[in-house]
């Protein structure tokens, strides 16, 4: 079996003889899928995947995911070292060098939607997004970090950097704050918009848990929050949004696209959580982690409403929504503590939880 441990590899990516590691590495998968299962396969192969999704040209490093080389050949959207090699491959080139290129529906729409966080509007090249998220970043999604950090910074022998996950990254900007007392369960709504925003606010963030309330913001917040007493405020939901899309990316086998994606799903249920079967109905809700997100084709020509994600209400929300963050007395390298709430349909949804790395 052919894997990036034998000797010579590194040797043929200095000569460019990027067709003889395709070959490699097609070879020493298909083998390992065979001994050992996809998932060794892919972490055997991984770093290999990672110096051609680098360093190849596109038009060889795209072939990572095309199944023309047989049964178990083809990177997945899972296949990652230090990050999806697909999120390895986006950060290398722009849409317009990638879309003649390539194939896979989910690996084609997961790299457009990292080069709209990366700053290209997609929203004429591409094809409409399943979900109708914008393949343009809107003026609050950009507001709240640089270019720079949206993404993890791939290096090319291996490893990447990126941004810790926190929120709140500081005391700067808080106070102490008295929560009010926990809601009792008659005054959590349920219904299956509630549901589906909070699996989706859980998917965000598996290690993290989920809840709702009628009420305010500091109400959700000590559904989840250890003390009563608190160092908390609040902050506009632009300063918000980079610690939740990297929530989704704390896993090397996702990437901030998975996080985008999960975001604007979580918002537009959110959105409508006050209409039929949402925030009016009454009874116990609440939830741990979510469901994972769907890696469906496509990107967006920028159409108001399509595939059940209505901009313009998501939007609406976010104008309107107020964030409350606080800070728990021990706090994981990872760390998430934010309650959301919706002043229009009277319900908030909070998020907490840390994780070490």
């Amino acid at each position: 079996m052919i894997t990036y441990e034998d000797g010579g590899l590194r040797a043929l990516a200095e000569d460019g003889r990027w067709p003889e590691l395709l070959a490699a590495y097609r070879q020493g998968r298909a083998a390992a899928v065979a001994e050992a299962g996809e998932e060794a396969a892919a972490a055997l192969t991984a770093p290999l995947g990672h110096l051609i999704a680098y360093a190849a040209p596109p038009e060889l490093a795209v072939r990572l995911f095309d199944r023309e080389g047989g049964a178990g050949t083809a990177a997945g959207v899972a296949d990652h070292d230090a990050g999806p090699l697909w999120e390895v491959l986006a950060t290398r080139h722009s849409w317009l060098r990638l879309a003649p290129l390539l194939g896979p529906a989910p690996v084609r729409r997961l790299v457009a939607h990292t080069r709209a966080l990366l700053g290209e509007d997609l929203s004429h090249p591409a094809e409409p997004d399943p979900e109708g998220v914008p393949l343009r970043l809107e003026p609050w999604e950009a507001a709240g970090w640089g270019e720079t950090a949206r993404v993890r910074e791939y290096l090319p022998g291996g490893g990447a950097r990126s941004a810790l996950l926190t929120l709140p990254a500081s005391r700067e900007g808080l106070g102490e704050v008295e929560l009010p007392p926990a809601a009792q369960p008659g005054g959590r709504p349920a219904g299956p918009r509630v549901a589906r925003a909070l699996a989706g606010l859980g998917a965000l963030a598996p290690w993290a848990q989920t809840a709702c309330v009628r009420g305010q913001a500091p109400a959700a917040a000590a559904l989840l929050a250890r003390d009563r007493r608190v160092v908390g405020g609040y902050l506009p939901f632009a300063l918000a949004y980079p610690a939740l899309v990297r929530a989704a990316a704390v896993g090397r086998s996702r990437g901030c696209a998975h996080g985008r994606l999960g975001l604007w799903r979580a918002l537009a249920a959110v959105a409508g959580a006050d209409g039929q079967g949402g925030a009016g109905s009454t009874g116990g809700a609440s939830s741990t982690g979510g469901a994972s997100s769907t890696d469906g084709a496509g990107g967006t020509d920028g159409a108001d409403r399509a595939g059940g994600t209505d901009r313009d209400e998501v939007n609406a929300l976010v104008a309107r929504m107020r964030c409350f963050t606080w800070q728990e007395p021990s706090a994981g390298l990872h760390h998430l503590h934010i309650a959301l709430e919706d002043p229009a349909s009277g319900v908030a949804w909070v998020v907490s939880g840390s994780q070490e790395l």
